[in-house]
């Protein structure tokens, strides 16, 4: 959700910003500063109409008291407050029409965010660790945690059908372990304060982070009670401070939980259906941050260390590169996304992105903050995986393979074991 000043003043800009995202509708942006203009004279029309409304009245109060008769002044008070209400009428309508567009706007790029159309245009800014050398051929993680009997995809797919699946034994543990380890790192080296969160919001919940309404059907939704399954903590953890003004001697506000996320992958027909790498249920270590817009790029660039730093205790080698146009989800303003290794896939997979939203999620939501002058203003959001378990846990079983079948644990959780 855009600044409506912005819209107006930058309104070439932000039809570049919408071309470069791919966006196909960029008239509609043309229809959106005529609502706005519409909307303006409705309301300067409806403010002088009021003010007549009021002159008249004190004219009806003093010809009262004088005795006159007051039925054809009366008759015009009348006539001026029906007009005022079917200005007030199209204003609703002019604003509904006005939020309905607004909310399916995507967020405005940062200046730093490469051109492109797909993931093939996104620019790798650096890579961290050695790439370990096997003397075989490195098997899947799907194919080793079947072989050790920790994961069993039979009987997730008989359980819940397709991309589901089971963790057994240590497998099990190795998941238990790599959540209280990342959540540990979190709070207790990076200053985040753990949160539970439900893992079912409502639908303002959803619109505030930018789930809803333009991407509803990606997502798992629960007609009857109209609540919605979470894709990620980033929903509940954001939403914790919806409607609400913040304090600014509390900013930053660091958070963190973990949770189980769900997702459709709706358009994912054919990607990755063996594994852990795409599924519909799995757990996740989210970081959400709130602060002031003079500090949120640097608060950006915070997170994404705590990010890289649970890998780097892991010893996973990764890259980081930042999204470009045509690959950024449409609510960040830039992100930049962390990819490990994969020795069994031949590639590189996506861990965790790192995205700093500005005001965006904050206008949706009405989230502010009050500045020691008084005022009240919109706080910047931040939010990052750290990190998807599923993927790491998959990361861990492909790169500390052996030949012989088995796996080693990083140090880093042997004492969780």
């Amino acid at each position: 959700m855009l600044d409506l000043r912005y819209i107006t003043e930058n309104t070439e800009d932000l039809k570049k910003v919408l071309e470069l995202r791919g966006f196909k509708e960029i008239g509609i942006i043309d229809r959106l500063t005529e609502i706005i203009r519409k909307k303006r004279e409705f309301q300067k029309e409806a403010d002088q109409l009021r003010e007549e409304r009021n002159r008249v009245s004190k004219e009806v109060g003093k010809i009262k008291q004088a005795g006159g008769d007051i039925t054809e002044i009366s008759a015009s008070v009348k006539l001026v407050g029906e007009k005022i209400k079917e200005i007030e009428t199209k204003l609703e309508e002019e604003e509904k029409s006005l939020i309905e567009i607004n909310l399916g706007l995507p967020n405005v790029l940062d200046p730093k965010v490469p051109e492109g159309k797909s993931e093939h245009d996104n620019v790798v800014q650096y890579e961290v660790g050695t790439i370990p050398k096997f003397s075989f051929v490195p098997k899947p993680h799907f194919e080793i945690g079947e072989s050790l009997e920790w994961i069993n995809f039979e009987k997730g797919v008989k359980l819940s059908g397709g991309r589901a699946y089971t963790y057994w034994k240590e497998g099990a543990k190795l998941e238990r372990a790599l959540m209280n380890f990342m959540l540990e790192t979190h709070t207790k080296e990076h200053g985040y304060t753990e949160v539970w969160v439900p893992m079912m919001v409502n639908d303002e919940s959803m619109t505030a982070t930018g789930q809803y309404p333009k991407f509803k059907d990606e997502f798992y939704r629960i007609e009857k009670d109209e609540l919605n399954l979470i894709p990620t903590a980033e929903v509940p953890l954001t939403n914790l401070y919806r409607d609400e003004i913040i304090p600014e001697e509390q900013l930053p506000i660091s958070v963190t939980a973990h949770t189980s996320c769900f997702r459709r992958e709706a358009g994912s027909y054919g990607k990755d259906t063996r594994g852990l790498v795409r599924v519909h249920q799995f757990q996740k270590v989210e970081l959400v941050k709130f602060c002031k817009p003079e500090e949120s790029e640097e608060q950006h660039k915070l997170m994404l260390a705590h990010a890289e730093n649970i890998l780097k205790k892991l010893e996973l080698p990764y890259r980081v590169i930042i999204l470009c146009s045509g690959d950024i989800s449409a609510n960040s303003s830039i992100t930049y996304d962390i990819e490990v290794w994969m020795p069994g896939l031949n590639r590189y997979m996506e861990i965790s992105s790192v995205s700093n939203f500005r005001d965006f999620q904050a206008r949706r939501g009405k989230i502010r903050y009050k500045s020691k002058d008084g005022k009240n203003q919109l706080v910047h959001t931040i939010n990052g995986s750290g990190l998807a378990l599923g993927r790491t846990y998959a990361a861990i079983l492909e790169n500390f393979q052996n030949e012989d079948g088995t796996v080693r644990i990083p140090k880093i959780l042997k004492p969780y074991f």
